[in-house]
């Protein structure tokens, strides 16, 4: 068989998708949102703009926010992944950052929701008390057409508080 019509060799991986062993079978160029939605069923992975602009496809691979949508499957097996989905407890109850979202009217089509659900998260685990400047630069790589930033800021701003780490602070007074 000649070299140029060959299809590339598929294997069968496991990977460690939100806490759960998930066996998929992948070819070397496949990207990761791709193998999330489905063959893993995390349908919160969204695949905006397939070239890395907008965000929609935020993931955390090993706790640090990557884009699904140019990440090859294969370059993160062994690695743990986590995507929205793995912020709701087992027992149905949503994450403090999904409820600071909805409390806060942080959603409008919810589109980017994911993706800026997944890169909060990684800020809050990494300094759990951060200020404006710092969750807009987190959220900075995704983008936003409805809701104008502010209430995701605030979200986030909250989030941290209801997870115990501004106690002490008041929310800033932000414009609607």
């Amino acid at each position: 068989m000649d070299a140029r019509t060959q299809k590339p060799a598929r294997q069968v991986v496991e990977l460690e998708v939100d806490g759960e062993t998930i066996e998929a079978t992948i070819a070397p160029h496949r990207l990761l949102v791709d193998v999330l939605r489905d063959a893993c069923g995390r349908t919160s992975v969204k695949e905006g703009c397939e070239s890395a602009s907008c965000g929609a496809c935020t993931v955390l691979v090993d706790d640090v926010p990557r884009l699904a949508c140019i990440t090859p499957a294969a370059d993160v097996i062994g690695s743990k992944i986590r995507t929205a989905e793995s912020l709701r407890s087992s027992d149905g109850r949503l994450h403090a950052l999904q409820e600071a979202f909805i409390h806060h009217h942080a959603v409008q089509c919810g589109f980017c929701t994911p993706g800026m659900l997944m890169a909060g998260l990684a800020l809050l685990e990494e300094n759990s008390r951060p200020t404006e400047q710092e969750v807009r630069d987190a959220i900075a790589g995704n983008l936003c057409r409805c809701t104008g930033y502010v209430r995701i800021v605030r979200a986030i701003l909250a989030a941290a508080q209801t997870l115990g780490a501004r106690p002490e602070r008041r929310l800033p007074e932000m414009a609607s």
